[in-house]
């Protein structure tokens, strides 16, 4: 748990915890062996699996828009240099590329997305990013 003090000093570092023997998370697939039942992999499809994030939205800890929460490998591995302007930005619960590709999606590509939300930021991109977010939950469309 942080204290209030290193939580303010973190504001947008929301990032997993993992372990020293942990290297980077493994990548979704659609045979993915850590989902064991039908329904997590339902809950997962439709995004069901999201919705306590919306208790982060709440308290202002996330934003709806914006890029995905990533453990502190990833950002490294993947973000380097343009880690600190990822950082700028409240984690989402959906973002850019969560709409243009979702799980197909290669971290080069989902970088290029979240860096390109960030740097053209404006309500017009935001809305338009929830709307498009509506059909993409509903169909399942490239989840997994």
């Amino acid at each position: 748990m942080w204290t209030p003090a290193s939580r303010e000093s973190r504001k947008f570092q929301f990032l997993e915890k993992l372990s020293a023997a942990t290297t980077l998370p493994e990548p979704k697939t659609p045979a993915d062996a850590r989902v064991t039942s039908r329904f997590a992999a339902w809950c997962r499809k439709y995004s069901i699996d999201e919705l306590p994030q919306f208790w982060h939205v709440l308290h202002g800890e996330m934003a709806l828009i914006g890029p995905r929460p990533l453990t502190a490998n990833e950002i490294d591995v993947y973000y380097g240099a343009s880690a600190a302007e990822l950082l700028t930005r409240k984690p989402g619960i959906t973002g850019l590329w969560q709409v243009k590709g979702r799980s197909r999606l290669t971290y080069s590509r989902r970088r290029r997305f979240d860096l390109f939300l960030i740097r053209h930021w404006s309500f017009g991109l935001y809305l338009k990013v929830l709307l498009a977010t509506i059909p993409r939950i509903l169909t399942g469309r490239d989840a997994w």
